[in-house]
């Protein structure tokens, strides 16, 4: 484990440092609206293609859209959550990424799963989705605490 002394304090790693966590909360907020907005342009297309499958299939191919956002979501977080920079673009736009406390990587599934949490956490519990980050250390969320992941700053 690489030590360093900051401003007298011994840090141990990246995550034990404070000043990783500054502005965290309103940066997630921003990136999700970001993301929100990629998601929904990403949909076009593939509502478009969509519709043609369906006058393609008399119809039967228009099931397709009751599943079209959720999937272009989840193959959105595989994709860019779960790749070597583990934040989404909202996230690189914002300065943040996802990072699990023990160190290793965050794979597509864990990404997968972190979104739905925090998906299925906004439906249910709305408001304490983000007050449980008034009272954890690191500013986590519950799905954050469920995981063992924490978002950081990137540029410190």
């Amino acid at each position: 484990m690489n030590a360093r002394v900051l401003d007298g304090e011994i840090i141990t790693s990246k995550l034990d440092d404070v000043r990783a966590y500054d502005g965290v909360r309103t940066r997630r907020i921003l990136a999700c609206m970001i993301d929100y907005l990629i998601i929904g342009l990403l949909t076009i297309p593939f509502a478009i293609l969509v519709a043609v499958l369906g006058l393609l299939t008399f119809g039967l191919g228009w099931m397709l859209f009751s599943v079209l956002v959720p999937a272009v979501a989840v193959l959105y977080i595989w994709n860019t959550l779960g790749s070597a920079d583990q934040a989404t673009t909202g996230m690189k736009l914002m300065g943040i990424r996802l990072d699990r406390l023990d160190g290793t990587r965050i794979d597509g599934l864990t990404a997968v799963v972190h979104s739905v949490l925090f998906w299925a956490g906004n439906v249910m519990l709305t408001p304490l989705v983000l007050l449980v980050t008034l009272f954890s250390d690191r500013k986590r969320t519950l799905h954050d605490l469920l995981l063992g992941t924490v978002v950081s700053r990137t540029d410190r």
